[in-house]
């Protein structure tokens, strides 16, 4: 028998990909924009300690379960240049991507039955992780109006009907790519604090912003939120399968234990590789991959008459762009539907919204331009001319 907590449904990103690879080993000419995978990769010098360190023949053993220090010791350093705090390195936690970290912050700061609160249209995996662990997910209808974000009301509603014990948080969002305001932020954090609801903020998207800030992190406003972040996204280090959490001192021996036993440690090579992702060098490639994000995001948007499709979510951050099909839906019927005929039409692969949002997803789509300029501008004359037939 198949364990009732297993029951979720796949990623359907990944399946696509899945698809995308077929194809290419067809020979097809596939634009694949479904995936948050910066085309940039990782920064020179960390390709180059991984080489240096290879080429050596170093033994990679196991690792403190919460990571190598230096790479601890680096964050706390990263987190003292970008937000201007101090945070002390015994309170990283290094893990398998930010998805080791969300399965050993979840773990650690809720039980079966509990109820966690989650924005629609938001991350799939944070709803499926949580269900597999016995969690009741909590979908908070965030539309437009409101930015695509939860407010302090929305919670406050649903914590009268029923306590919450979590909320998690994405700024910049996935797949809407919205931000919350500093003053928004710290509001939920209040909230949350007050009401004794664990507030998990994930950050991954940090420093791929389009505004005068980088992010503001849940922990500028102390030490109780739980926040989750990784080097996929700004460092463009997605198969390297390193992140990290802070968490606080309540939580921290829980999560050690937690990590040494379902993981035993981090990918050895790829911690020791990204401590050089914290050099100036590093920082400023990185600057340079997330303008040419803002290059292919300004392409998008001029786009917008010329794709005609509905409302569109304000793209603060991230490299996604996410909108309702519009007059497309009654061609196709589905965001589903359009997206494999397109993909078959033009090998264009784009995702549905179905994967965000189980209610409204069948009329969205999104857009990752973490392919870059050039995959953007031949993707949009593609999309235009199958609309046009």
């Amino acid at each position: 028998m198949v364990s009732a907590r297993s029951q979720v449904p796949p990623f359907e990103v990944m399946t696509i990909l899945d698809e995308v690879a077929r194809l290419r080993a067809r020979g097809v000419d596939v634009i694949s924009l479904c995936a948050g995978e910066p085309v940039a990769g990782a920064p020179t010098a960390v390709d180059e300690e991984a080489a240096r360190l290879h080429a050596a023949h170093t033994t990679f053993g196991y690792t403190p379960a919460l990571g190598i220090a230096p790479l601890r010791e680096a964050l706390a350093g990263h987190y003292a240049r970008w937000y201007g705090i101090d945070v002390d390195p015994s309170e990283i936690a290094v893990t398998t991507g930010s998805s080791g970290a969300f399965l050993l912050a979840f773990l650690a700061a809720f039980d079966a039955g509990d109820r966690v609160a989650l924005a629609r249209p938001g991350y799939p995996a944070y709803r499926n992780i949580l269900s597999s662990l016995g969690c009741e997910v909590v979908d908070l209808d965030c539309g437009a109006d409101v930015r695509f974000q939860p407010t302090v009301a929305m919670l406050e509603a649903e914590h009268a009907r029923s306590p919450l014990a979590g909320l998690a948080l994405a700024s910049p969002a996935n797949p809407t790519g919205t931000m919350v305001t500093r003053d928004e932020l710290a509001a939920l954090v209040a909230w949350c604090d007050a009401n004794g609801v664990r507030l998990v903020s994930d950050e991954i998207y940090h420093g791929v912003t389009y505004g005068d800030s980088r992010g503001t992190s849940a922990r500028e406003f102390g030490p109780g939120p739980i926040v989750v972040s990784s080097w996929s996204k700004y460092w463009g280090m997605t198969g390297w399968r390193v992140g990290w959490l802070l968490a606080p001192p309540d939580l921290m021996a829980a999560i050690d234990a937690l990590a040494g036993n379902l993981a035993l440690c981090p990918p050895a090579p790829a911690q020791f590789a990204a401590v050089e992702s914290f050099t100036d060098a590093s920082y400023a490639q990185c600057d340079d991959a997330v303008r040419d994000f803002a290059e292919a995001r300004r392409l998008l948007l001029d786009a917008e008459p010329r794709l005609g499709w509905g409302v569109s979510a304000p793209a603060d951050g991230a490299f996604y762009y996410y909108a309702d099909l519009g007059p497309q839906l009654e061609r196709h019927g589905t965001s589903s539907a359009y997206a494999a005929a397109l993909l078959e039409a033009t090998g264009v692969a784009l995702t549905p919204g179905t994967d965000f949002d189980a209610v409204g997803g069948h009329r969205s789509v999104r857009i990752s331009f973490a392919a870059g300029t050039a995959a953007i501008r031949e993707a949009i004359e593609r999309i235009v001319a199958f609309q046009d037939r």
